[in-house]
């Protein structure tokens, strides 16, 4: 009960900040411009930050080095995620514009945004150490190779021409957030409190402007754009069942002595919502904003009733 009462908050929350962006897109007080600032904002400024200082206040060298286990097999949770998806991407014929929602939707979750406070609420501060290692393999699979399935899925790009490679896009600046914390992490380099302060605070908008970004493109493409089309269902199927069905398989059949604190985590995570960034990510590469809307408010209000039947497994 107290799952379910969690869940049921958390998705409250994210659906009233969402409707606050519907709403203020429909009256007229947000511009078109404002569309693209917003979406600026959080993927190079707010977001590399809120990562940065994440790494920093969660993670230690000492809990990296003795969760390398559990890395493992979150890395392996993922890669078979990317070959299914994938491979169901040509099986259903899934049209360019979407492959890229797909693929992210079907493998990414949304572990600091609704993942972690969550965990928190279930589990308790003791497992925070065993989010990491689900938090550490997410960061590093959404960053590093799921942009690029987006990016790869521009139906605008003519695929009979070649371009010159964008080196730009090899480190999105996420990926470099992340990749400069753990610089600062391995080495041991303080980060003044005032910077820190400031960091948190900049990085703390991300979650409510993405939110309120998903109410605008919600606004402009109308309340009928929330239904369970084909893509749909196939990409939620591959996102709440058969994501923690790999993760649960491959606990039950490697670590079989893992502490049930860490395992229960991890599966929690892997069927967490989708990326509430997403459809940014696929605007910046004109992608089909809507159908990825779609999916990630689907995911997040369908999450209440996924929880109390994972619990119940865990």
């Amino acid at each position: 009960m107290n799952a379910f009462i969690t869940s049921v908050q958390s998705v409250v929350e994210i659906v009233l900040i969402i409707a606050l962006g519907y709403i203020l897109r429909r009256s007229g007080k947000l511009s078109d411009s404002f569309k693209g600032n917003i979406s600026y904002l959080i993927m190079n400024i707010a977001l590399p930050l809120s990562i940065f200082v994440s790494v920093l206040r969660y993670l230690t060298r000492g809990r990296l080095v003795s969760l390398s286990g559990g890395l493992l097999f979150a890395a392996a949770s993922f890669f078979l995620g990317y070959v299914i998806a994938y491979l169901l991407t040509k099986i259903f014929r899934i049209r360019a514009g979407r492959r890229g929602t797909f693929i992210n939707m079907f493998v990414n979750a949304n572990t600091i945004f609704i993942g972690l406070p969550l965990n928190l609420a279930l589990f308790g501060s003791k497992s925070m150490p065993y989010f990491l290692i689900y938090y550490v393999m997410n960061t590093i699979s959404t960053w590093a190779i799921g942009v690029f399935f987006i990016s790869a899925d521009d139906p605008t790009k003519d695929k009979g021409t070649k371009t010159s490679f964008n080196w730009k896009k090899l480190l999105p600046m996420p990926l470099v957030g992340f990749l400069f914390s753990l610089v600062f992490l391995l080495l041991a380099i303080p980060v003044p409190a005032w910077i820190d302060t400031t960091f948190s605070t900049v990085g703390g908008i991300v979650t409510p402007m993405s939110l309120i970004y998903i109410g605008i493109v919600l606004a402009d493409a109308g309340l009928k754009s929330i239904h369970f089309d084909r893509d749909s269902i196939l990409v939620l199927i591959g996102r709440f069942i058969i994501a923690p069905a790999l993760m649960i398989g491959i606990l039950h059949l490697f670590a079989a002595g893992m502490p049930s604190l860490e395992s229960s985590t991890l599966i929690i995570q892997s069927a967490a919502p989708g990326l509430a960034v997403l459809p940014i990510l696929v605007g910046q590469s004109h992608g089909d904003v809507e159908y990825a809307t779609n999916v990630v408010t689907t995911s997040t209000v369908l999450f209440i009733i996924v929880v109390p039947i994972l619990m119940q497994l865990v």
